[in-house]
């Protein structure tokens, strides 16, 4: 190491800025990619939450305004308080269903493994309109599986799609479903890479797999699990294509989350400038989501 450095250090000029272009020649094509689709569209999103833009004709600049109006709007609250409510409920069950399902693929009791890993696959690679159309089916009130099940064993037809709470819970099970298989490879890495050695220890200390779990699998998989918890999240916050194509927001707008709020704002009622005020909120919130849980992760390493 400590050659490699003299001879960088007495090498001749061309030879040095060999060193600096090469790097930049290899990444500039995702410099001008990450400009042209990030950092660009975000400062144009940037400027019209501070006009009145249309999305037509030119626009003034009206300061806060678009900031003042959303903090007093109560559609607006109650989107983000959806979009919270569904986080919440989400975040925690795709982690329980994928680690689970990491679990049973990995033991060395399981039979059937690759099978398995595959067809918790499957619903991933499905596009979000698919799912949520095979979840209106299974949950329809008129026409659902479900219902139809329920109704053949004397109960009576649940109302999954007129009920808001019962609804909200419908895309939460089908956007679940759909991201297990995802979150599933993560865990199955993660719990791969624990040393057996670990829990042949735990077992000739008389531990049981219960035990084993906790104290041995859970602290190694933490960081696959900050990441899964991180991802999750603003996936999470953003959703969107599944409520969609599951019951767009219903019973009426009851279920609308943020985005659909910024979408319909945006492009049904043409201001472009409040809906991007909306989008910078949202940014900012999941800044915030992603910095407090990087604190969090920080301080439980360290310990």
């Amino acid at each position: 190491m400590t050659k490699r450095a003299s001879d960088l250090s007495t090498s001749p000029p061309r030879r040095r800025s060999k060193y600096i272009l090469a790097p930049l020649v290899l990444i500039a094509a995702n410099v001008v990619l990450f400009s042209l689709f990030f950092v660009w569209p975000a400062v144009i999103g940037l400027v019209y939450s501070f006009t009145n833009y249309t999305g037509v004709g030119a626009f003034q600049f009206i300061g806060l305004d678009n900031y003042n109006n959303l903090f007093g709007d109560s559609t607006f609250y109650g989107a983000l308080t959806r979009t919270v409510l569904y986080a919440v409920l989400f975040v925690p069950l795709n982690f329980a269903l994928s680690l689970l399902a990491a679990n049973l693929v990995v033991s060395k009791h399981a039979k059937g493994s690759s099978v398995a890993r595959v067809i918790f696959f499957i619903p991933w690679l499905l596009s979000p309109i698919v799912v949520g159309v095979l979840w209106r089916w299974l949950f329809g009130e008129n026409f659902g599986l479900v219902n139809y099940v329920i109704e053949k064993l004397g109960g009576g037809a649940v109302p999954w799609q007129s009920n808001a709470d019962l609804s909200l819970l419908v895309v939460v099970m089908a956007a679940s479903w759909m991201w297990t298989g995802f979150t599933m490879l993560l865990f199955i890495a993660a719990i791969k890479n624990v040393p057996v050695s670990y829990y042949e220890a735990a077992s000739l200390d008389g531990a049981g797999p219960w035990r084993q779990f906790i104290s041995i699998t859970l602290p190694s998989i933490a960081p696959t699990s900050f990441i899964v918890i991180l991802l999750n999240t603003i996936n999470a916050m953003k959703e969107y294509p599944v409520f969609v194509a599951l019951n767009n927001g219903g019973p009426g707008t009851s279920n609308n989350l943020l985005v659909q709020y910024i979408y319909e704002t945006g492009f049904k009622r043409g201001q472009i400038g409040y809906a991007s005020a909306a989008s910078f909120v949202l940014m900012l919130i999941l800044m915030a989501v992603a910095i407090i849980q990087l604190i969090v992760n920080r301080r439980v390493e360290n310990r």
